[in-house]
């Protein structure tokens, strides 16, 4: 147990560090920025299809349940609304977090880990390179900059698909879907979407790259780290998203009047 607490204090140090460097120290020259372009490209373009086809198969399933309840209470004009709301506030953020915490997040944390466990940290500081500003920090900005971009796009596909959806099973005009939707988008709510995208790429990141730093022993540890690391960010942006949600939400306008 002792043993246990000196590493999460010690996994707790480093993901300070890693945020103080990330926040405070900054450098900029052609070998980091060639590596923060790859690191765009493998979260950004290496994610958008099953971004896309796990938005769609979650916005025909919600549409689903919703429509037929809505419909069976004779309030089909809702349904637009009700599904438009939930994708922006929760269920694209939160998606869109969760694909990128086990596709990405997984990655970085068992690449860091195996090259310290092989020692090639360690050869990074003989060479009088920061691994923090060489490794981690790329990969924590493009977290950080495209889970937003993956929002819109999650977003955009899961309204596309309820709209099929809504046609096909419920007769739900599209016109119809559209002018409920419409009325229940706000500025406001999409900045605080995009808002909470960019925190969980943070929080991905950090906690991804912390654990993978930490890793000590052998190959085994490089699995356990990665293993642990996932669920440590998959609960602590489930935990984030609620305080995000009643800060942001709980006085916000309804979109039923």
């Amino acid at each position: 147990m002792y043993i246990n607490l000196l590493g999460v204090f010690y996994r707790v140090k480093i993901g300070f560090i890693i945020l103080y460097k990330l926040v405070l120290c900054s450098s900029i020259n052609k070998r980091k920025t060639l590596h923060l372009v790859n690191q765009l490209n493998n979260i950004g373009v290496g994610s958008v299809v099953i971004v896309l086809l796990t938005s769609c198969f979650m916005g025909m399933i919600f549409t689903f349940q919703v429509a037929r309840e809505l419909t069976y209470l004779h309030a089909a004009d809702l349904v637009g609304s009700i599904l438009t709301v939930t994708f922006i506030r929760e269920l694209s953020p939160v998606l869109t977090a969760i694909i990128v915490t086990g596709r990405s997040g997984s990655a970085y944390t068992a690449e860091i880990a195996a090259m310290q466990v092989n020692n090639q940290i360690d050869v990074l500081y003989v060479l009088h390179i920061d691994p923090i500003e060489y490794l981690v920090k790329p990969r924590i900005i493009a977290c950080a900059l495209m889970l937003p971009l993956l929002n819109i796009l999650s977003l955009a596909t899961s309204i596309a698909s309820s709209i099929f959806i809504a046609s096909v099973l419920y007769g739900i005009a599209p016109v119809t879907f559209v002018a409920s939707s419409s009325s229940s988008i706000y500025c406001i709510d999409l900045a605080y979407s995009l808002i909470k995208t960019l925190i969980f790429g943070l929080i991905i990141g950090v906690i991804s790259c912390t654990w993978g730093l930490t890793t000590q022993g052998g190959s085994i540890s490089v699995g356990k780290s990665t293993t642990a690391s996932v669920v440590t960010m998959l609960l602590v942006i489930l935990v984030v998203d609620l305080i995000l949600s009643l800060l942001m939400f709980y006085n916000a306008q309804s979109f039923i009047y």
